[in-house]
C-alpha cells in the first residue's frame, strides 16, 4: 500500500508573485520579438488620437494569436519539463499531478496551460477560486488534476 500523498500547498502570495515574475519575463519575450513593430506604431505617434488608437488596435489584432501561442507554449514546456515557470523557480513553488505527486506530463500541462489563457481573458475569473479552495487550485489546476506546492 503506497503512502498518501504529502503537500505543503504553496500560498496564494508566492503564487500571486510567481505570476507576476512570468508576466514580467513573457512581456520581455513580447518587447524583443516585436521590438521593430512596437518602434514603427509607436515613432509614428505624437498625439493620442482616433489615429493613434487605430494604429495600436491594428498592432494588437494582428498579434494576438501570437501572443497566447507563447504564453500557451512558455506556461506547458515549463510546467511539463520541471513543473516550475522561472516565477515559480524563483518563489521556490512547483506544479504536480495530484494523483502521481510528480511533475504534469505534456498533456496535463497543456490543458492547464490552455485553461490558464482562458482564465485571463475571461477577467480572471479562474485564478479568483484559489482563494476559495482547500487547495487554494485555480480553475487551470483543478480541470487539469494539479496542484501548486512548495518545492
Amino acid at each position: 500500500m503506497s503512502e498518501p500523498l504529502s503537500l505543503e500547498v504553496a500560498s496564494n502570495q508566492r503564487r500571486i508573485t510567481a505570476f507576476m515574475i512570468d508576466d514580467i519575463v513573457i512581456s520581455m519575450f513580447f518587447i524583443i520579438i516585436f521590438y521593430d513593430q512596437f518602434s514603427s506604431v509607436f515613432s509614428n505617434i505624437t498625439v493620442v488620437d482616433e489615429a493613434a488608437l487605430q494604429s495600436i488596435n491594428a498592432f494588437i489584432a494582428q498579434n494576438v494569436l501570437v501572443v497566447f501561442l507563447i504564453k500557451l507554449i512558455y506556461h506547458t514546456l515549463f510546467v511539463w519539463q520541471n513543473g516550475m515557470t522561472l516565477g515559480k523557480y524563483v518563489m521556490k513553488i512547483k506544479v504536480i499531478d495530484l494523483q502521481t505527486g510528480q511533475t504534469p506530463d505534456l498533456q496535463k500541462a497543456l490543458l492547464r496551460g490552455s485553461v490558464r489563457i482562458a482564465s485571463e481573458v475571461l477577467f480572471y475569473i479562474g485564478f479568483i477560486m484559489a482563494f476559495f479552495m482547500p487547495m487554494k487550485q485555480t480553475l487551470h489546476d483543478k480541470l487539469s488534476g494539479c496542484v501548486v506546492v512548495d518545492a
